[in-house]
C-alpha cells in the first residue's frame, strides 16, 4: 500500500490527464449513458475535499487565517485583479450569451480543491491556502451573482440561481470540513492520504465523461473558448507573481496566491452551470477544466523558477 501511494503521488499529474482522456473517450463511445455519472460527481468532490482537509492539522488553521497580508493579497488577486482580466478576455464572446456566461462563471470562481494539490507540488503554502478555502468559497458565493450579470452586460441576468451554489458550499466545503475535524479528534492516527489520488481521478473522470456529450453537441462553438482560457492562465499567473512580489509575500505564500489566481473552481461551480437552461454553459465549464489541467502540468514546473527568491518574514503565531 505504501509503495502504491508513493507511485500514485509521484505520477499524479499524468494520472489526472489520463482520467480526463478516459472520460472523453467514454463520452465519445457512449454519449447516451455517460450522463448517468452526474450523480457521482458531487459525492466524489465531497470525499476529495474531506481527504484534503483531513491531511492538514485543522487546529493550525486559525493561526494561518490571522495572516492578514496573505489573505488580503489572496482576495485582491481573486476578486479584483481576476475580474478585470476576465472582463477583457471575454469580450470576444459577447455574441454568444451561453458561452459568455459559462466562461464568466468558471473564470470568476477561485478553485478550492485540486489547487491544494498543485500548490503542494510547486512548493507553495498549501496550509494557508487550505485555511482560506471556506473564506474563498463564501466570497465567490456572494460575488458570482453580482459579477457574472455585470460582466456579461446583462446577458446572464436571471440565469443564476443561488440555491445550487449555496448547496455546494454546505455539501462540498462545510460538511467535509466538519467531518475532517471530527475524524482528527476521534481517530488521530487515521491516515486517509492514500485516497487523495484515486478520489481526484474519480472526480475528473465522472465530470468529463458525464459532460462530454454536451461538449460534443456544441460542435465547434467551444473552440472559441480555448484561446480565452489559455490567455487567462498566462495573465492570471503573471498577475499573481507581480502582486505577490509587490506586497512582499514570502516565496511559498506567493506561489499559493499565484496558483489560486490561475486555478478555477470548475468542479464545484458545475452544479450551478447544470442548473442553467442552456447545456452550453456546463460545456464551457468542462472545457476550462481540460485546458486548465494541461496548463497545470506546465505551471508546476515553471512557477518555482519564476518565484525562487525574495523577501522572507516569520510566519504568524
Amino acid at each position: 500500500m505504501k509503495r502504491y501511494r508513493e507511485w500514485s503521488e509521484r505520477h499524479q499529474v499524468a494520472l489526472y490527464l489520463l482520467a480526463i482522456a478516459v472520460g472523453l473517450f467514454l463520452g465519445v463511445l457512449a454519449p447516451t449513458s455517460t450522463p448517468a455519472l452526474e450523480p457521482v460527481v458531487e459525492p466524489a468532490i465531497a470525499a476529495l475535499l474531506l481527504v484534503t482537509f483531513h491531511g492538514i492539522p485543522l487546529r493550525g488553521l486559525a493561526g494561518a487565517l490571522r495572516d492578514g497580508r496573505f489573505l488580503l493579497v489572496l482576495l485582491g488577486v481573486n476578486f479584483l485583479v481576476v475580474p478585470l482580466i476576465t472582463l477583457v478576455l471575454t469580450r470576444p464572446l459577447a455574441h454568444s450569451p451561453e458561452l459568455l456566461t459559462g466562461a464568466l462563471l468558471v473564470l470568476l470562481a477561485p478553485c478550492i480543491d485540486y489547487v491544494i494539490v498543485f500548490t503542494a507540488l510547486a512548493g507553495g503554502a498549501q496550509e494557508r491556502l487550505l485555511a482560506a478555502t471556506p473564506l474563498l468559497m463564501l466570497a465567490q458565493l456572494l460575488a458570482l451573482p453580482v459579477l457574472v450579470p455585470l460582466l456579461s452586460g446583462g446577458a446572464a441576468t436571471g440565469m443564476i440561481d443561488p440555491a445550487p451554489f449555496l448547496q455546494a458550499l454546505v455539501l462540498l466545503v462545510l460538511l467535509p470540513l466538519l467531518a475532517a475535524a471530527l475524524l482528527q479528534r476521534l481517530r488521530p492516527r487515521l491516515d486517509l492520504s492514500g485516497a487523495m489520488v484515486p478520489l481526484m481521478l474519480l472526480a475528473l473522470l465522472t465530470v468529463v465523461a458525464s459532460q462530454a456529450p454536451r461538449a460534443l453537441g456544441a460542435g465547434t462553438a467551444l473552440l472559441t473558448l480555448i484561446p480565452v482560457y489559455v490567455a487567462f492562465l498566462v495573465l492570471a499567473t503573471s498577475a499573481g507573481v507581480v502582486f505577490s512580489r509587490a506586497t512582499g509575500l514570502e516565496i511559498a505564500e506567493a506561489r499559493a496566491v499565484t496558483f489560486s489566481g490561475a486555478t478555477r473552481n470548475s468542479l464545484v461551480v458545475l452544479p450551478l452551470a447544470l442548473a442553467m437552461p442552456s447545456p452550453l454553459v456546463a460545456a464551457a465549464v468542462v472545457t476550462q477544466t481540460v485546458v486548465e489541467l494541461l496548463g497545470m502540468v506546465v505551471l508546476v514546473r515553471v512557477l518555482p523558477r519564476l518565484l525562487r527568491d525574495g523577501p522572507r518574514r516569520p510566519a504568524p503565531r
